[in-house]
């Protein structure tokens, strides 16, 4: 996702995310997602933590970002309550932060279902 700056400060987000999907391919996009996670994760937890985050912030353009705001980020994908993240919770945050994702992922998920079945 690219951030670009509004009039109001605020960062909003252009979401890709579908349209790497069609050039991708679903099952090629997961992919790129899990190595997304690989990037950031603490290699020795296997997991997205709060000091991983801060420590590769750069890669995604945060680093100007308080720890507050990491810890937010952590909590919105948090959903075992460990504080940390795992592949699973990571993928789905991406999902649930892109509204592009959300509303074609029945088709995607059906489309990978029929695929399988072949």
């Amino acid at each position: 996702m690219a951030a670009h700056e509004s009039t109001m400060n605020a960062v909003d987000f252009e979401d890709y995310f579908p349209s790497m999907i069609v050039r991708l391919g679903a099952e090629g996009f997961i992919g790129e997602l899990c190595n997304g996670f690989q990037l950031l994760m603490d290699c020795e937890k296997g997991l997205i933590t709060f000091e991983s985050l801060k420590r590769n912030s750069f890669l995604l353009g945060l680093q100007d970002m308080g720890d507050e705001e990491f810890v937010c980020m952590l909590r919105e994908g948090d959903l075992d309550g460990d504080g940390n993240l795992n592949q699973l919770e990571f993928c789905i945050l991406m999902f649930r932060l892109s509204p592009g994702l959300m509303d074609g992922s029945k088709q995607w998920v059906q489309a990978e279902v029929d695929n399988v079945m072949i």
